[in-house]
């Protein structure tokens, strides 16, 4: 899925389903919290055996990223990269930082933000776009798509500016013809985006990058 909205250069690995114990590589097990719920400690695995698998296929070490005490995946020397992961979803995107600063990708369940929420995320220009596309295409949840665009924004971003950031620090339209993301930053200071969204099989996802020109 991811495949389809990235660009070049970019390679992708992506899972519908967890790995057994005796299918995670031991660099991986190495990396496992030590307290968490089965769940999540599947997530994690899964997640770190496709980024091993992204990085074999860019050509560059193929080593499980360590968390960083941001939260964030520690990309070898090179190597830029994101994690996405939700209900029977995770994927991984990487890149060479010559190619790109940073990448950003988030998958959602396909269904409409919970009630109370899209006003915290969004402005008013953007929820009056969100109208004008569900009256054309109801079956979208574009404020999902939305939610998931600015959750991929602040991965992308956050690499590359020293400053916290908002659900409001960024503009996100759409394209539907072509599948892309309009991306306008809301305050000076970062840097532009460019973007992509598919929504397939119940997923939402969505993936930007900040080119390295």
């Amino acid at each position: 899925m991811l495949t389809e909205i990235a660009p070049t250069g970019v390679r992708v690995v992506e899972a519908f389903g967890d790995d057994t114990e005796e299918e995670t590589p031991a660099e991986v097990r190495a990396l496992l919290p030590a307290v968490a719920v089965v769940k999540r400690l599947k997530e994690f695995a899964t997640a770190r055996r496709c980024a091993m698998d992204a990085l074999e296929a860019l050509g560059a070490p193929a080593v499980p990223p360590a968390k960083l005490a941001s939260g964030a995946p520690h990309w070898p020397t090179g190597v830029v990269g994101s994690i996405t992961h939700t209900t029977g979803y995770r994927a991984v995107a990487v890149a060479r930082s010559c190619d790109y600063r940073s990448l950003g990708v988030d998958a959602e369940p396909a269904v409409p933000l919970r009630p109370g929420l899209l006003e915290g995320v969004t402005c008013p220009e953007e929820r009056a776009e969100l109208l004008r596309l569900e009256a054309v295409d109801p079956q979208t949840p574009w404020d999902k798509l939305l939610f998931s665009a600015k959750e991929a924004v602040y991965k992308a971003w956050r690499p590359v500016v020293d400053t916290p950031l908002g659900f409001q620090d960024v503009r996100v339209g759409f394209d539907p013809e072509s599948g892309r993301l309009r991306l306008r930053a809301a305050r000076t200071g970062l840097p532009p985006l460019d973007g992509g969204y598919l929504v397939r099989s119940g997923l939402a996802v969505t993936a930007v990058w900040l080119p390295n020109r």
